[in-house]
């Protein structure tokens, strides 16, 4: 599967297109219309919420900017599909998108429908300039697009977990495990000299611009886990009473931990015949080989401590993951299995793509050089380089397409319904 290159033909990003917004609503059409219509927290957005928000985006940054002839589906829908934008103007309130029965799922296929015919139309009739000119809004596009295909999938779940009787939201293959078993973490260790490296993005292929640009850093020697902290590893904290031992959280954490009474991650579940988990594949029992996923950053750290080592730097993960190919991963696919599973892989250091998205100690921030681009777009991550940790790698309902070595994902610490989980480091 070729990334995306900036400079395709009018063919090519044609296809791409469709493909993009085809997926979408493969994830879609597995669900009903009100499970398409709940927001059960506010960082939670309903399904037709993000369908919606995508074709948003094309509309305001592609097809109004590129055809002067374009008539808007709906003009209200720039003020309930913005999501954050402030230069575009005022919108409907984020906790309150769950409250919008109207306008309804068929209305939003035939926006959909709508936008995808115009920009088509504006695909094959564009000159070259126009294409030249364009074809960074149009990969922007698609990766926002499948970001919010990943979304879509996180936000359903946490909204199908508050059921009463919660079951699968998409087909895919039951995963059937022994009873899981504490154990001590006992990773492989992967060495690196470090030194002077290159971290960020080189250009070339699409990036966002929060990966760039690239510049040189110096790495003391570190080492990596050769696997992501497991279930069974996690287990462990747990009965050694981790979630009761102050010494080992941050303030913040500590203080979360005390007020929620939190004693296991997020979708866990003890029942008669012990420990099972929340899935997109309704509840399971807990495999305890597959990566503990679910937990904030808070408990990345505290467990980290826990064990007497500590959580990569973001520069530490890229350079050493830099040797793999992401495409190489477990993805996101229709049918599939939409959850982390027993490590496996080739290569020292396994399941870096496409398992669980992994917490580093790098806080947020912009690289030396960083400007944010002008206009409204110049808002898509810049503004956000605040109070947020960087994840690293990709989970098992990430799209392939748009991930790479340099991908900073970013979360506040204490995000917990995003497939999160770490890998442990130590200096060397």
């Amino acid at each position: 599967m070729p990334k995306d290159v900036i400079g395709s033909d009018a063919a090519a990003l044609k296809s791409r297109l469709l493909e993009v917004r085809r997926r979408s609503e493969d994830w879609a059409r597995a669900l009903s219309a009100e499970d398409l219509c709940v927001q059960t927290m506010p960082d939670v957005s309903p399904g037709k919420w993000h369908l919606a928000h995508v074709t948003w985006f094309w509309e305001c940054f592609l097809l109004q900017e590129a055809c002067s002839a374009y008539e808007e589906f709906d003009k209200r829908f720039n003020y309930l599909f913005n999501s954050y934008y402030e230069a575009i103007g005022a919108r409907h309130a984020r906790p309150e998108r769950g409250f919008l029965t109207r306008p309804s799922i068929d209305e939003i296929y035939a926006y959909r429908a709508h936008v995808d015919g115009a920009l088509v139309d504006w695909l094959d009739r564009a000159s070259k300039a126009e294409l030249d000119r364009f074809t960074p809004v149009l990969l922007t596009g698609f990766a926002h697009e499948e970001q919010h295909q990943e979304l879509f999938l996180t936000d359903i779940k946490h909204v199908l977990s508050k059921q009463s009787f919660p079951e699968s939201a998409f087909g895919g293959p039951r995963h059937r495990v022994s009873p899981v078993q504490p154990a001590a973490p006992n990773p492989n260790w992967v060495e690196c000299a470090g030194g002077r490296v290159r971290t960020g993005h080189e250009g070339g292929e699409f990036a966002f611009d929060n990966e760039s640009p690239a510049h040189d850093v110096l790495l003391t020697p570190f080492a990596l886990a050769d696997r992501p902290v497991t279930n069974a590893e996690f287990l462990a904290f747990i009965e050694d009473g981790g979630y009761r031992k102050p010494e080992h959280w941050l303030s913040d954490g500590w203080a979360a931990v005390c007020a929620q009474a939190r004693n296991h991650p997020y979708y866990w579940r003890r029942g008669e015949e012990g420990w099972f988990e929340h899935t997109l594949h309704g509840l399971e029992p807990l495999d305890p080989a597959a990566p503990v996923c679910h937990v904030d950053y808070y408990e990345a750290s505290a467990f980290a401590d826990w064990t007497g080592y500590r959580l990569p730097d973001e520069r530490e993960w890229e350079f050493a993951a830099k040797a793999y190919d992401a495409e190489a991963g477990r993805w996101a696919q229709p049918g599939g299995r939409l959850h982390p599973v027993s490590i496996s892989g080739d290569g020292p250091l396994h399941a870096l793509y496409g398992e669980v998205w992994e917490w580093t100690r790098s806080s947020y921030a912009p690289y030396p050089g960083f400007k944010a681009a002008a206009g409204a777009i110049g808002e898509y991550n810049g503004k956000f380089m605040c109070g947020q940790y960087v994840l690293r790698g990709g989970s098992a309902v990430s799209p392939a397409r748009h991930l790479r070595a340099t991908y900073r994902n970013f979360f506040p610490p204490d995000a917990q319904w995003q497939m999160t989980g770490l890998r442990l480091a130590r200096d060397v």
